[in-house]
């Protein structure tokens, strides 16, 4: 059966195999995940046991409990254990909390999301916005201001930032809270839409300055990105054929370059997700964010192994299936580009 011949002819189908193709490279995905993850956390420092029993207990109280635990076994035993589990959905048990690792980070999963989706949204309309200005306005005080920004956002560390905007903003100014998280977004936006207003405002207060720091480098990689690619595209033949149509210069821009242009900022801010994820564990410990940030320091610190195992898992997967997301969004940009 001539199966090219019925994927030309039918684009859709020719999608849905691609998004099939990519859903399953993510078993071979995780499963490296997981064995790097394993390995490395064998060469960690530390015994589980004796961090839970504390300084005070004594060697057979340590032993007895690394049995109990299994940390005895020999690593491929305890690795094909947890392939195990995986296999029946099960992330395994947190050592130190004793509860399972779906249910603790299913907890604490919403917040570092909400967190990460906030700072790429500001970092995307705040790259996108600097950079066209700056290419339209090339080598005027917008263009040279904007580069200089954008170098000191790539420049500063996110927990320096973090610590600036918490110094200025919350107490110099008291303008923003310092610490802590208002209601989930979601819910604050349905309480809004319910006459509610002020849960709304009061959760945005909260996430503006974690944002802010978090999003602060992303900006800064895409307004140099937006910059560049605009810079090409405004020297293209349709353009200055668009402008010959006597088309205004804001449609010509927004309407024909930058939309040619933003091929190369899909894949950037796909990518700047993940290092948003990651990012997020200094950000959430400094404002205090009950997210995923804040249960990996502990869990490392805790050498909870299990937990730390399903958080890695956890953002893995995120970041695959946001990657999969923008490649499928290039065909809806540019509707010359076949994924299939």
């Amino acid at each position: 059966f001539p199966y090219t011949t019925l994927f030309r002819s039918a684009p859709g189908v020719a999608m849905l195999a691609y998004v099939i193709r990519r859903l399953l490279l993510l078993i071979p995905m995780a499963v490296g995940m997981i064995v790097v993850t394993f390995g490395l956390l064998l060469l960690v420092p530390g015994d589980p046991a004796a961090v839970l029993l504390g300084p005070e207990a004594s060697p057979e109280m340590i032993a007895n409990l690394r049995r109990t635990l299994g940390l005895d076994d020999p690593w491929y035993v305890r690795l094909g254990a947890y392939f195990w589990q995986l296999l029946h959905g099960d992330l395994g048990r947190s050592i130190f909390q004793s509860a399972p690792v779906s249910e603790i980070i299913g907890g604490r999963i919403g917040a570092t999301i909400e967190l990460a989706v906030v700072a790429l949204l500001l970092a995307t309309l705040i790259g996108v916005t600097l950079g066209v200005l700056a290419a339209v306005r090339q080598g005027s005080l917008i263009d040279t201001v904007t580069m200089l920004l954008a170098q000191l956002g790539v420049s500063m560390p996110v927990y320096w930032l973090g610590l600036l905007l918490m110094l200025g903003f919350a107490v110099q100014l008291n303008w923003l809270p310092a610490i802590g998280r208002g209601a989930p977004m979601l819910d604050a936006i349905v309480a809004a839409l319910s006459g509610r207003p002020q849960v709304l405002w009061d959760s945005i207060l909260h996430i503006l300055l974690p944002a802010l720091a978090l999003a602060a480098n992303s900006a800064a990689i895409i307004s140099r990105l937006v910059r560049t690619s605009m810079l090409e595209v405004l020297r293209e033949d349709f353009v200055r054929t668009a402008y010959a149509k006597g088309l205004r210069r804001p449609r010509v821009v927004v309407r024909h370059a930058l939309r040619n242009a933003l091929l190369p900022v899909l894949s950037v801010i796909g990518l700047r997700f993940g290092a948003l994820l990651g990012g997020a564990v200094l950000v959430e410990m400094i404002f205090a964010w009950p997210g995923l940030g804040q249960l990996t320091f502990s869990a490392v610190s805790q050498r909870d192994l299990p937990l730390i195992q399903g958080i890695v898992l956890t953002f893995a997967l995120i970041f695959a299936l946001v990657n999969l997301v923008v490649d499928l969004l290039y065909a809806l940009v540019d509707p010359r580009v076949r994924l299939g």
